[in-house]
């Protein structure tokens, strides 16, 4: 079993009883699923075969190719074209991704004050620059990944309130940038 898992179930759950009181534990929210996206510009099939080999190393879970639905000729695109490549993570997968973001990628980030954190309601996104990463396998291969997008991570919950959702977010011990209340100069 995982630590992450293992200290969702010992100390994150319990956090959460004794917060906001839950009397049936299917209704204590819980981590869904991770959803990873590069998003890519250009149509080139090169870019697009790193993007998902650089998703694989990271996840160790093969990605797929997103494929436009609609045109769009400010951006131009055409439908059918491929857009970016994204892999949604769950269960398992989704703690060792979380693991390795802790141990692994998170420290060795250079210049590092914490990610912008975007929420909706049940819902929280955050953006993390490809050149930071500073994986083994990036290393050797720099050539390769050296030009990879910004990945976009977005968690779901099960959160129903947004003070649940802080919570969890809190308690997940994510470096998310304080926004300055009006109080604070």
């Amino acid at each position: 079993m995982n630590f992450l898992q293992k200290y969702n179930e010992k100390i994150i759950q319990y956090d959460l009883i004794n917060k906001f009181l839950y009397k049936n534990p299917g209704k204590i929210p819980t981590l869904e699923k991770i959803t990873l996206n590069f998003g890519c510009k250009n149509s080139n099939i090169q870019k697009f075969a790193t993007t998902l080999l650089a998703l694989e190393i990271i996840t160790s879970k093969k990605g797929k190719l997103s494929i436009s639905k609609n045109a769009n000729v400010l951006l131009k695109i055409q439908k059918g074209q491929p857009t970016g490549c994204v892999i949604v993570l769950r269960k398992k997968e989704m703690n060792n991704f979380l693991t390795r973001l802790h141990l692994e990628i998170l420290p060795k980030l250079r210049n590092f004050v914490g990610f912008r954190l975007q929420m909706k309601p049940s819902t929280f996104a955050f953006r993390l620059a490809c050149q930071e990463i500073l994986l083994p396998e990036f290393e050797r291969q720099y050539p390769l990944f050296g030009d990879l997008p910004a990945l976009d991570i977005y968690v779901s919950t099960t959160a129903k309130t947004q003070k649940e959702l802080q919570f969890l977010i809190d308690s997940l011990k994510f470096p998310f940038l304080k926004n300055k209340s009006e109080n604070e100069i």
